[in-house]
């Protein structure tokens, strides 16, 4: 017993993950749980950011859209005060601004996970928007949504496997990455496993 606490600790790199981390997380049979959940979130923020971007209000407006929304959430004493400085200071002034990039950032979330391109990026997007409306007191179902997202974010590996990202992961993994550890692309391999 003494002998294993003497030994040096592990890296992090060496820990193994549990079986059921792998499943949900690296494996091709999995993504269709993740299809799922994808395509509800896509069908969440598609059209909200769709109805946005063709309102002709949100897209390169006056930003009156965003400054009815964050006007009551910058006084409200249920608000964080660093996020109520925020909302005074830098949304309000900037109002047009903000609202044409939350029209086009929901857009763009639900476009990149409806075809499962980027799916990890796009579902962190998703949680960055979920999270400021929660903090802004729009409650709904955006909880629910970063939760997923969050899910949608651990799993980037496989949850755009069915998707585009069967093929851009790869791809961006030889051509960017392995250029830039200074050696030679591995050959491609089954990156997932069943």
């Amino acid at each position: 017993m003494l002998d294993r606490l003497v030994h040096p600790p592990m890296r992090p790199e060496e820990f193994q993950e549990p079986r059921w981390a792998r499943f949900l997380f690296a494996s091709t049979t999995a993504a269709w749980l993740w299809l799922v959940v994808r395509l509800y979130v896509a069908s969440v923020f598609l059209p909200a950011g769709w109805a946005k971007i063709t309102s002709g209000k949100w897209l390169f407006g006056d930003g009156s859209p965003i400054q009815g929304l964050v006007g009551s959430a910058s006084q409200s004493p249920d608000t964080p005060g660093w996020y109520g400085w925020f909302l005074q200071n830098v949304v309000i002034p900037n109002a047009s601004v903000f609202a044409t990039l939350v029209a086009l950032g929901e857009t763009a979330v639900g476009l990149g996970l409806l075809v499962g391109l980027l799916t990890g990026i796009a579902a962190f997007g998703g949680v960055f928007l979920n999270a400021n409306f929660v903090l802004a007191g729009a409650l709904g179902q955006n909880p629910a949504l970063i939760i997923l997202g969050t899910l949608l974010a651990l799993a980037w590996r496989n949850a755009g496997w069915i998707g585009l990202d069967r093929w851009f992961m790869p791809w961006i993994h030889r051509e960017v990455f392995a250029e830039q550890a200074g050696g030679e692309a591995p050959p491609p391999t089954a990156a997932l496993t069943t």
